[in-house]
């Protein structure tokens, strides 16, 4: 099937900068194949013939984005919204979240997880790296839902012996053989943390995913707590800890680096490790600020994720670029240290070459998968249009967003999604967040 997004402003990425061009996109299945421009019009008519397409959607009023790149979220936990909200870390962590992810049935993670997809095609996102822990539930979810993701099963332990440690490993191994399509579904391996695996536990995942050639998932110099425990054990930073254990001699998505030194950097740089900031989770939870702007001068590569639910209580990613936008210009009164066109980057490209799609996905561009979003240009936030670069980051909020396209199929169509049972859907969630809620007040007692 081919379509035509006829006479749309598209935003695209050329010699290395953002534009904003008005365009026809022609769809042929999961591809884009053709972008003509549409300055000359006999020439849009001998291309409109050409590829004769199968139906054609009127771009007038619209803004084509590529979809965005949620790069590191745990969708599951969208059931814990709002549960453990204004509290400490490490209390958020063992005193809630551990407790309830124990009490978690698969069918409920699948549920979770559907309703994670709802939230991120209705804001844009197309693609997400995802860190689980039941396998099936996140695959089928996202399959249902026609979103394209990255499975890593959180892997902990204390070595390579201990059963359980084990156990996460073959349930990671049974989502790869069972669901990974090398199109529609990755896999990577996710060792949880430096202070959730063992020293031989980690070196043990590092040397098995560089034999059987598995990019690695991995939370890193996230909390003051992580820091100075790391540094006390082992006399080394948690990035040091990584590296040492063999983490970044394959490609590599960390989450956070909140505490990171200039060495770490340099770690970092010299190792084309992908950096997932997650800059909502990191303020709510107290953790600090990820030195975005340094990290930016030394050429690292910067991704953006929104953390789970659990975390953010939102898995909206226009949101998560304005914050990152503004909040290093706040700390460093300094108003060019992170820019609108960087942080746009960083949910696009930047997302894309972190899921080691770099080349098909994150940009507008002949050849590149389908994955398009259609925002409403006639939004309030968004007129005037003088500046659309700026406006994606700083005026959007994620409402905008009116069509959602994943590999040539529509997910989303004038606010309506095409795949997922709303109604049903809410009707579970309220379901399991009153038995969430139950479990929360026992505990409590």
């Amino acid at each position: 099937m081919t379509i035509c997004i006829e006479s749309v402003k598209a935003l695209l990425f050329e010699n290395d900068e953002f534009s904003v061009d008005t365009v026809d996109i022609y769809i042929r299945d999961d591809r884009i194949v053709k972008i003509n421009r549409r300055e000359n019009p006999a020439a849009s008519e001998q291309t409109r013939a050409e590829y004769a397409p199968d139906r054609i959607i009127d771009g007038k009023f619209r803004l084509a984005i590529p979809g965005l790149v949620n790069s590191h979220t745990h969708a599951y936990m969208t059931m814990f919204r709002n549960k453990a909200d204004d509290v400490p870390f490490t209390q958020w962590l063992f005193d809630t979240i551990l407790p309830l992810e124990d009490a978690m049935s698969p069918q409920e993670c699948y549920y979770g997880t559907l309703l994670a997809n709802a939230e991120m095609i209705r804001t844009g996102t197309t693609s997400y790296i995802d860190m689980h822990l039941t396998p099936d539930s996140n695959a089928r979810a996202a399959t249902d839902s026609g979103l394209r993701v990255c499975l890593s099963r959180g892997l902990t332990g204390n070595d390579r012996k201990d059963e359980d440690a084990l156990r996460r490993l073959k349930e990671a191994m049974h989502d790869h053989e069972h669901w990974c399509d090398n199109d529609m579904i990755t896999t990577m391996l996710a060792p949880h943390a430096p202070y959730t695996c063992g020293p031989d536990y980690l070196e043990y995942i590092a040397s098995y995913a560089k034999e059987h050639g598995f990019a690695l998932n991995i939370h890193l110099a996230e909390g003051d707590d992580e820091m100075e425990n790391i540094r006390k054990t082992y006399g080394m930073t948690p990035i040091e800890y990584a590296d040492r254990a063999g983490v970044f001699d394959v490609r590599t998505v960390a989450a956070h680096c909140v505490h990171l030194s200039d060495s770490d950097m340099d770690i970092l740089k010299e190792k084309k490790v992908h950096v997932a900031v997650n800059p909502i989770s990191n303020m709510k939870l107290g953790n600090g600020f990820s030195p975005v702007p340094e990290m930016l001068e030394k050429g690292i590569s910067v991704c953006i994720g929104t953390d789970g639910a659990a975390s953010n209580n939102s898995l909206n990613l226009f949101r998560e670029m304005t914050t990152e936008a503004l909040i290093h210009k706040g700390l460093k009164k300094d108003t060019v240290c992170v820019r609108a066109a960087d942080v746009l980057k960083m949910a696009t490209i930047g997302g894309a070459a972190a899921m080691g799609r770099e080349g098909e996905l994150g940009r507008i561009e002949e050849g590149y998968k389908a994955d398009i979003v259609l925002l409403d240009m006639r939004s309030p936030q968004l007129i005037p249009d003088g500046n659309l670069i700026s406006a994606l980051v700083y005026s959007c909020c994620g409402n905008e967003v009116d069509t959602v396209m994943v590999n040539g199929k529509i997910l989303m169509e004038n606010k309506e999604l095409k795949t997922i049972d709303e109604e049903k859907l809410y009707y579970e969630m309220d379901r399991i967040g009153k038995r969430y809620d139950a479990i929360i007040r026992e505990s409590a007692r």
